[in-house]
This record gives C-alpha cells, sequence and structure tokens, in this order.
C-alpha cells in the first residue's frame, strides 16, 4: 500500500501554502499546562512541516505566527511568545541556510521589540541569496491591517501626481500589498477545529482552496501535512469558470 507521500502528485503541488497554526493553547490546557506550553511544543509542528513542505518542493509556505489581535493577549504570555520567537529564530537560522530556505516576514514589524527586530533582521539577511523554499513569517500582521496601509499608500501617491486614480486596477492594489513579491496562496489551512480565516491574507486567499482540521497545531505534522496536499489534489480548481471549460482547457493544455 502506498504511503500518503508517495500519493501525492508532484507535479500538481500548490505553489504557495498558508498555515494558521492555531491550538497551542487548548493543547495545553487539555494537558493542564499553561498556554505557553503549547507554544513551546508548537515550534517542533513548526519545524517539523517546513522541513516537509521543503523535501516536496512546495515554494512558498506563510505560517500566521502572530497577529496583530494577539497583541491584546495577557502581558505574560505575549512576552512569552516574543521571547520564544526570538530563541526560535536565533536557534534555526543555521538550520534554514544549510537546507537553503529563505525567510521573509510580513506584518506590522515595527511594534516588535528592538532585540526582536534586531534578530529578524540578521535571520533575513543571513538566508537572502537562499533559492529553496520561501518561508513567510505573518508578525504582528493582519489583512485589515494591511489593506489599510495599502490604501493610505496608494492615496499618498496619488495626492504626489504617481499615480492616476482612473488607471488604477487590481494589479496596481497587489503592488502595496506585503506579499507584493509572493504568489497568492493555493492552499490554506487550518488546524484545532476553527472555521475561520481570522483577518489572515483576506485579499490574497480569495481563490484559495481552504482545508479543515481538529488536530490541533503542536500535533500536527507531515502526515497530516500530506493528508491536506491530497485533499487539495482531489479538488477541480474553476476560478470561476464551469467544470467543462476547465476540462478543456487542462485538455488543450
Amino acid at each position: 500500500m502506498q504511503s500518503l507521500r508517495e500519493q501525492i502528485n508532484l507535479q500538481r503541488l500548490p505553489r504557495h501554502i498558508a498555515i494558521i497554526m492555531d491550538g497551542n493553547g487548548r493543547w495545553a490546557k487539555e494537558k493542564g499546562q499553561d498556554r505557553l506550553y503549547g507554544h513551546f511544543h508548537g515550534v517542533e509542528s513548526v519545524r517539523n512541516i517546513v522541513e516537509g513542505c521543503a523535501e516536496l518542493g512546495v515554494e512558498y509556505l506563510t505560517l500566521y505566527a502572530f497577529s496583530t489581535e494577539n497583541w491584546d493577549r495577557p502581558e505574560y504570555e505575549v512576552t512569552g511568545l516574543i521571547e520564544l520567537l526570538v530563541e526560535t529564530i536565533r536557534k534555526e537560522t543555521e538550520t534554514l541556510n544549510k537546507n537553503n530556505i529563505k525567510l521573509h516576514v510580513i506584518g506590522d514589524v515595527k511594534m516588535l521589540p528592538e532585540y526582536a527586530q534586531k534578530e529578524l533582521n540578521e535571520s533575513l539577511q543571513i538566508t537572502s541569496q537562499n533559492t529553496g523554499l520561501n518561508l513567510v513569517m505573518a508578525l504582528s500582521y493582519s489583512s485589515r491591517w494591511e489593506l489599510v496601509q495599502a490604501v493610505k499608500h496608494i492615496a499618498e501617491d496619488v495626492k504626489a501626481g504617481k499615480i492616476d486614480p482612473a488607471t488604477i486596477t487590481q494589479n496596481t492594489l497587489q503592488q502595496y500589498l506585503v506579499t507584493s513579491n509572493l504568489p497568492d496562496p493555493e492552499l490554506m489551512i487550518r488546524t484545532s477545529g476553527e472555521y475561520r480565516i481570522s483577518n489572515f491574507l483576506l485579499y490574497q486567499l480569495a481563490y484559495a482552496e481552504l482545508y479543515f482540521t481538529n488536530v490541533r497545531w503542536p500535533d500536527f505534522r507531515k502526515e497530516n501535512l500530506y493528508e491536506a496536499i491530497l485533499d487539495f489534489q482531489g479538488r477541480e480548481r474553476r476560478f470561476g469558470k464551469t467544470g467543462d471549460q476547465v476540462q478543456k482547457e487542462h485538455i488543450n493544455g
């Protein structure tokens, strides 16, 4: 019997996978521990899934690591999360570099403490020449924040005479998003049984396939990733067209 990985069609991989890593706190609570215990164990899942994507040949992986709304959590949890983030980046940068993985960050990074920004910038610089998997960390990110920033910058450029409002298109807006240099995700995975997008890449996920699993993030491993990819490969992506149109294009292509 074929393993899950062997069943994956490597010619039809999603180019970009985005993941909402949910359930760390509930996982910890179920084990009688505090929330930070869950976040700590969630790091192993990150390591495992990054490795799995790199092995398969996925080009882009975006992880929702910390939202702008997360700043409203209890101070001890926010502080612990930031410290865990910095420690993890420090430990993992050498491994990312060895595996030709390029790190990117999207979000309002200026809200992070200076020591965290410094660590991030060093890792970004060290991995900047890598050509394998693009690992995108969404930190202090929310889609509504991103869209507001994009509108502000477009308005500034209209006021400065750099843009004629009549010429603004979808492509114009995309150029002002923090993901302007990234393809839109084709597959979005959310763990822990919640059926929401939670202010994550709202514009970019317009035609993504959404996959929800009850597995808590600290328990999510490569086999779970393979299941999500196989589910994705079993769907017909129509982009507003009919199934017959898509099949004809596939035959003619």
